[in-house]
């Protein structure tokens, strides 16, 4: 059977207040200052483009999300409400969690806004939860005001509302559509395909300038013999091959004019601008040379700070909107554990953690939470909180020397 997977919940529509992106997509992907073309497919082929999108897609993937409620003692995993296992586990009976917020990262990255659609039962208890094409989705209001979304689907057209559409836009200046970083830096990224396409065309001509073939006569067809030559001489697969002059026939090389020797350095340059556009650091995609011991740890927590924690927060609010009732926001909420990520090195971790138990911050079974570790039994002492037993008042912290009088008559 044939059934559609969305449902059509309109069927008049008033002319839409709001249709920003659909007719603004066309006028940022297009054709790029350089020349190129650039839009999600042809971005996605250049290297640091795919390098950045694919870090940051599988760094949100990876990152454990659960979800939460309120408890008196702060919050408590929610194992039994239905959203915890559509998040945590599978949220669609085709895809894993990894997959499904892959995905949404990615359509984050290249179209700047995730569609996805909610599927209910009966109650109203979110059951599934299915990404949308964001090239597909119109975002649109009625005279009315009222939000609601149009996507299109082998040329038909369906109808959501806002409360069947969990929507996470990127950057944007109305707070409704997010806009295309690749779009947004179409130029940027032009040049960087622009400059992998010379590369490729210059060791095609095995990896040589051009030539000129001096004939001290008349030749009568000109384009015969240049065809012929690079017919047997042009390209990698025929370089270093042994060259036949005729009839006095001589080839003289053009050198490399010094701006075309420097499309090497074009090329690391334009790395680093996409980096810059994604806000990856550049030693995650390969780039090392600015890189150090000293300083690649830093740029890793730099990136956590900067990069993964804004983007988490966008997600997590819009969860947040969309897949909780009014009366379960005040209950329940969707966190994303970054602990894993922060943590450092084994050396570094158990000095964190020697501190924070000592000082009776976490449990045993704190830290053994963390580190993916069972936990002990509450009746061996797992969950106390322990205290340094040296430790005494500030105000009795003279107490002792008082009352021997300043030490001299000590027992």
């Amino acid at each position: 059977m044939n059934i559609p997977f969305l449902t059509r919940l309109f069927q008049t529509r008033a002319s839409p207040k709001n249709s920003f992106w659909g007719s603004a997509i066309n006028f940022f992907f297009g054709t790029s200052s350089s020349g190129k073309a650039v839009n999600e497919k042809t971005a996605l082929q250049t290297t640091a483009v795919y390098a950045c999108v694919r870090i940051l897609a599988e760094t949100i993937a990876s990152l454990p999300l659960h979800t939460y409620r309120y408890s008196p003692s702060g919050k408590e995993k929610a194992e039994t409400h239905p959203l915890y296992y559509l998040l945590h586990s599978e949220p669609n009976p085709e895809m894993t969690s990894f997959v499904f917020r892959e995905t949404l990262m990615g359509h984050l990255l290249l179209w700047g806004n995730a569609y996805v659609q909610i599927i209910r039962n009966g109650r109203g208890t979110v059951i599934a939860l299915y990404p949308l094409l964001p090239n597909k989705m119109l975002v649109n209001r009625t005279d009315q005001g009222i939000l609601y979304y149009q996507y299109e689907k082998d040329g038909q057209t369906y109808f959501l509302t806002n409360r069947d559409v969990l929507h996470i836009p990127g950057l944007g200046f109305d707070g409704l559509i997010g806009y295309s970083p690749i779009a947004m830096a179409k130029n940027a990224i032009g040049m960087a395909i622009a400059t992998e396409e010379y590369g490729a065309t210059f060791f095609a001509n095995g990896a040589n300038p051009g030539g000129v073939l001096e004939h001290p006569g008349v030749v009568k067809d000109p384009a015969r013999v240049r065809d012929s030559w690079n017919a047997v001489y042009q390209g990698s697969s025929n370089a270093h091959r042994v060259a036949v002059l005729e009839e006095g026939m001589k080839f003289q090389s053009i050198g490399i004019p010094p701006e075309q020797a420097q499309f090497l350095e074009t090329r690391k340059f334009q790395i680093e601008e996409i980096c810059r556009i994604f806000r990856v650091p550049p030693h995650l995609v390969a780039s090392l040379d600015r890189a150090t011991f000293s300083n690649i740890e830093h740029q890793s927590i730099s990136f956590i700070d900067n990069t993964i924690i804004p983007w988490v927060s966008r997600i997590e609010q819009s969860m947040q909107r969309a897949l909780f009732s009014e009366t379960e926001k005040r209950t329940f909420f969707v966190k994303f554990n970054l602990n894993g990520r922060l943590r450092g090195d084994a050396a570094a971790r158990a000095a964190f953690y020697q501190t924070m138990r000592q000082n009776g911050i976490m449990s045993a079974n704190d830290i053994r939470e963390l580190e993916e570790m069972n936990q002990i039994p509450e009746e061996l002492g797992g969950n106390k909180l322990l205290v340094n037993g040296n430790f005494v008042d500030m105000a009795n912290a003279g107490a002792w020397t008082s009352k021997y009088g300043g030490g001299e008559n000590k027992p």
